[in-house]
């Protein structure tokens, strides 16, 4: 997020005088004492805007090659993109061949000579390999194929990537925000937190670390077989969360009904694991005990040492990863050294494995949440008979719940078994406003205090998957930890001394050593596996699959690189046109007009233009509308002034009959995050209810339907009888914990 090169709006001001300069919001940036930085101050605005310019000339003039001209590229593109087959990808060439303008050339000739094309352009990244995996088991030797590409080769391609070099990051930071009264320190990306930090206080002066993120997680290819992938994902550290890449494909040993079971074959498929894992490693041990050289994409040598920074995973590969017995054994956290029967304290021993992490996908969504509170809601509901069940059912559907993008809506939840943990997340944000209707204190004490319950466990996931923290919400965070773990055990009755309800007290440490949850969440990863579907179906033939997937992993990859070439010479050259048009047009000037002021809304779906006679005329049963044009007006002769905006002439408003009105039904609204202060755009939302302060719900009252009220668009909020709906987004539930605090 912060960038060596950025200057301190402070750095000419006395350091006496810097205190009475420090304006809200300021970000102050402390860099590793071996970067030699000195600490930084920024206002937030260039804080989070001013990124290092890149080069103004492309380095490529042809990043089209070994294609012969971008037009043969782009169609390449398409066909390798939509997953065309030989006949479908000759008839594509065949129809473009007879319509290309006469002004580009197109020579792409059949399906083998674009598939030699991509097979010739990868090679300029690292290619997948495949090496021989040998582990003996019954007096025999058993061999399987690793597919990967070697960590060190692959993250030397990340690191001379010239687009890349924009956004590493290479000196561990502290990060403070200016509250008005002190600097309050705020973690992101690991390089704000104290692993990336500790890591390079260890390493020589010099040695700037190279940290690695490594998942892995089996996963059905297909509904309809046995096939299975078993892939790697790795990303860089350095880099920002979004940047990610696959590396690698570990053998999966076939279940033998003979030996299924046995401790020594559970042995033998970990041992399987573990020296496959071991050949993707191999090529950065020497360097993480020596560092290594390097010349960097932005032409910089570095002395870069390489770690394993982070381990993402859902809890049984984990417990192959820290080579332990799992739920049976006696201390079945992968993590710490917790007792089995003591997993429900939220206190935990020594950590053992501080680069495994916690994984709020499986711990929470797929774990704590769909094994656990929902099965407990759903038993509730279902003894209340099938009224209850019909009503529950509604108010998750779309006619019973207000909608949201990226929020599922269900016809019918209880009693069906998804297997998606993004759709337990999406039933658990929704959850406590439909039961909250059903599980009434008179009615079932016991499933009202499982509501109460579900509540804390919201909280608890909200404040989990924060992109950003502060000191004030790792607090905050933890308080609900302990309010959801006081009220769990007593108000279901069951044993909680099981590893995914003891995972959460490792949460908020997690956070402060290698930073928000998304940077080891299992979802983002887990998101791939579609991706990876559609190639097993579209693009092999169900033989070999590892071979073909990876290929055509491989040419994607490739693709996606020579398109940012593209775009970067495109752009150029829309410039370089640009200053043309403007030289040529410098003795001609046109009159300047100034923009008008950026608005944080958005008007849309226009209704057309009305007169306001028409208007109340059309509307003469709807008391909201009696005196809509007098009720304008005074509105507007008393806003404007308000809000020091200028009356047209300086006098009243006088609205007349004639006058004309737009109608608008779409409102977008741009705000600022309260979680991660990046600009967000959103509907909001609410839903009709009562007050209930025991499970946490914020109420707002509405007005009567026949008094409405005009309000700016610039500020639409008004206190509106509600439920504010605050599971659905971290913004949403900060700005409802404000309201609740004042």
């Amino acid at each position: 997020m912060a960038l060596p090169g950025l200057q301190s709006h402070y750095d000419d001001a006395n350091p006496e005088d810097q205190e009475s300069l420090l304006q809200l919001d300021d970000i102050k940036v402390d860099y590793h004492p071996h970067s030699q930085i000195p600490s930084t101050i920024h206002h937030f605005a260039d804080f989070s805007c001013t990124h290092p310019t890149e080069a103004s000339v492309p380095r490529n003039h042809a990043p089209w090659e070994p294609f012969r001209t971008w037009l043969d590229f782009e169609v390449a593109e398409i066909a390798l993109e939509a997953a065309l087959t030989a006949e479908q990808t000759n008839r594509l060439l065949s129809l473009v061949h007879c319509s290309a303008r006469r002004d580009e050339t197109f020579t792409l000739r059949n399906h083998d000579e674009v598939r030699e094309l991509w097979s010739t352009t990868s090679q300029c990244f690292t290619p997948f390999q495949v090496n021989v995996v040998s582990v003996p088991y019954q007096k025999k030797v058993h061999e399987f194929d690793m597919h990967y590409r070697p960590l060190w080769e692959w993250a030397l391609d990340m690191l001379q990537d010239r687009h890349l070099a924009l956004h590493f990051v290479f000196d561990a930071q502290r990060l403070y925000k200016f509250n008005g009264m002190r600097f309050v320190c705020f973690i992101d990306e690991p390089w704000t937190a104290d692993a990336f930090w500790d890591a390079q206080s260890r390493l020589p002066p010099e040695a700037k670390p190279l940290a690695f993120i490594l998942y892995a997680d089996k996963a059905k290819l297909s509904s309809f077989s046995n096939q299975k992938a078993y892939p790697i994902v790795c990303r860089i550290a350095n880099l920002p969360v979004e940047i990610q890449n696959g590396t690698g494909w570990l053998p999966i040993v076939p279940e033998d009904p003979e030996h299924a079971g046995k401790r020594s074959f559970v042995n033998f498929k970990n041992a399987v694991w573990h020296e496959s894992f071991l050949k993707l490693l191999e090529s950065i041990i020497q360097f993480s005990r020596t560092g290594y050289w390097f010349e960097c994409g932005d032409a910089i040598r570095r002395l870069i040492w390489p770690l394993i920074l982070i381990l993402s995973a859902d809890y049984e590969e984990q417990c192959i990863m820290a080579l332990i017995c799992g739920l049976q054994g006696k201390f079945p956290c992968p993590i710490c050294l917790v007792p089995r029967d003591e997993q429900s304290v939220l206190s935990h021993k020594l950590q053992l494995w501080t680069t495994l992490s916690f994984d709020c996908m499986h711990v929470y969504h797929g774990g704590l949440w769909r094994h656990h509170l929902w099965r407990e809601l759903q038993f509730w509901i279902l003894e209340l008979g099938r009224e209850a069940v019909a009503q529950m059912d509604y108010y998750l559907s779309y006619d019973g719940f207000p909608r949201w993008s990226n929020l599922t809506h269900f016809s019918k939840v209880i009693g069906v078994d998804f297997n998606d943990s993004s759709h337990h997340e999406d039933i658990s944000k929704m959850a406590i406003f439909a039961a909250q209707r059903i599980l009434r204190r008179s009615q079932s004490k016991l499933g009202y205090l499982l509501l109460q319950c579900i509540r804390r466990y919201i909280d608890l996931n909200i404040y989990a998957g924060f992109e950003v923290h502060t000191e004030d919400s790792i607090v905050a965070g933890r308080q609900a930890l302990r309010e959801f773990s006081v009220l769990i055990e007593p108000v279901t009755g069951k044993d909680w001394n099981f590893p995914k309800k003891h995972a959460s007290s490792h949460l908020f440490d997690n956070i402060l050593a290698k930073g928000a949850t998304q940077n080891y969440n299992t979802k983002p990863n887990e998101k791939m596996h579609g991706p990876m579907r559609d190639i097993y179906h579209n693009r092999t033939n169900f033989k070999d699959v590892a071979t073909q997937i990876l290929r055509y992993d491989h040419w994607l990859l490739t693709l996606t690189s020579m398109h940012s070439e593209l775009d970067e010479l495109d752009e150029y050259n829309c410039k370089a046109n640009l200053l043309t048009t403007e030289d040529a047009d410098a003795e001609n000037p046109a009159i300047s007009v100034d923009p008008a002021p950026c608005t944080h809304v958005k008007l849309g779906s226009t209704q057309g233009s009305i007169s306001f006679a028409s208007l109340e005329q059309s509307h003469a049963d709807d008391r909201a509308f009696v005196g809509f044009q007098i009720k304008l007006n005074a509105f507007l002769n008393t806003f404007f002034p308000s809000n020091d905006i200028p009356l047209p002439d300086d006098k009243r408003i006088h609205l007349q009959a004639d006058n004309k009105i737009t109608g608008y039904k779409y409102l977008q609204v741009n705000y600022e995050s309260m979680v991660d202060w990046h600009q967000c755009k959103d509907l909001l939302r609410c839903n009709p209810e009562k007050h209930d302060t025991d499970l946490g719900l914020w109420c707002v009252r509405a007005k009567p339907w026949s008094s409405p009220e005009f309000i700016s668009v610039s500020d639409p909020g008004r206190q509106g009888n509600y439920f504010v709906i605050d599971t659905v987004d971290a913004d949403m539930f900060l700005r409802v914990k404000s309201l609740q605090v004042a």
